[in-house]
């Protein structure tokens, strides 16, 4: 099987070796690359993305650092103001809390209070989202607050190819650039173009073309979204759904352009509802194709609660497919 996959120039591979993959093409490609953060070397990274990588680079290249979020994040700050170009891996979205002063107060504004002087091209990656059983401090979806942030680019790969090409993109970024990875997209697998390179971080992406509705959503909600889209044909409905990739900046024409086609919206967010990125996508689409509507906007939202220990819970917690098809009926009509 790999060796037909190779002839048809494609590789069988996963989400975790696709983001492994980009970050050892960019050491290979660029000298002031290098990967920072808890446990990335000798351990391999929490959700083993990085596993081998010090054998392969040093400890130049791929390094170990104290339990200080604040501390090291600000180390790549100033690396990346001296001209590397440092890809910083917080172990989980909850843990960059600790180091909020020095994203929103540091790297996000030097560019300005600079008066352009300064840049920050730093690449802050990040593991986020709920459904391994992590319990409430580690299952947080905080994308959406950091989307709030002017100064910063925030990205949120579901696919392969995102996985592996944004990153390529975002180091040539000449300010700082944020990379939320789904934890329930690591283990996914699938063919990638085995010469797979950069792709464009500002646009978002038609994923299943449809008629009747348009199911809008990003990261790990993608493929639920999807499951439920084919669901959905079953019984005659044709669903649009659109990936957004970016979540700043956001892509309104792309959104603007579906919405218009299908005169119906649900958006699909794994943030909790108030407050949420939902609620940003949803009221764009009011203030720019509100004549085109012809139902309410739909939302599905992670319940407004700690994320919960026990499976059962944590699943009914986050947005799953049947909620997204119960969402997409009401809008039609049909619930």
């Amino acid at each position: 099987m790999q060796q037909e996959a190779l002839q048809q120039g494609t590789i069988d591979t996963s989400y975790r070796e696709a983001v492994r993959q980009a970050i050892r093409d960019a050491i290979m490609r660029d000298e002031r690359v290098f990967l920072m953060g808890e446990d990335v070397g000798r351990y391999g990274g929490c959700y083993a993305v990085s596993k081998g990588l010090l054998a392969e680079f040093g400890p130049e290249r791929i390094r170990d650092t104290p339990l200080s979020e604040s501390g090291f994040t600000g180390a790549g700050i100033g690396a990346a103001m001296a001209g590397l170009r440092p890809i910083v891996e917080l172990m989980t979205v909850n843990f960059s809390l600790l180091a909020l002063d020095q994203i929103l107060n540091t790297a996000a504004t030097v560019r300005h209070m600079s008066g352009n002087q300064f840049g920050v091209p730093l690449v802050i990656r990040m593991a986020t989202g709920a459904g391994r059983q992590l319990a409430a401090q580690h299952s947080h979806s905080l994308e959406g607050w950091y989307a709030h942030i002017p100064g910063i680019k925030v990205l949120a790969p579901a696919t392969l190819e995102d996985a592996r090409g944004m990153l390529w993109t975002a180091l040539q970024d000449p300010d700082p650039v944020l990379i939320f990875e789904n934890v329930m997209l690591y283990n996914i697998t699938g063919n990638l173009a085995a010469d797979a390179g950069p792709v464009n971080i500002d646009k978002a992406a038609v994923r299943r073309p449809g008629r009747d509705v348009s199911l809008i959503t990003y990261g790990g909600s993608l493929w639920k979204t999807l499951e439920a889209a084919t669901a959905l044909a079953a019984e005659g409905i044709e669903a649009e759904v659109i990936d957004l990739r970016s979540l700043r900046p956001l892509d309104d024409a792309t959104i603007m352009t579906s919405v218009t086609k299908t005169r119906r919206a649900v958006i699909i967010d794994e943030g909790w509802r108030s407050g949420s990125l939902a609620a940003e996508v949803a009221m764009r689409i009011v203030e720019q194709a509100f004549w085109e509507l012809d139902a309410p906007i739909g939302r599905v939202c992670s319940e407004e609660v700690p994320i919960p220990y026990p499976r059962h819970l944590e699943n009914a917690a986050i947005p799953q497919a049947p909620k997204i098809i119960a969402a997409a009926k009401a809008a039609l009509g049909r619930a």
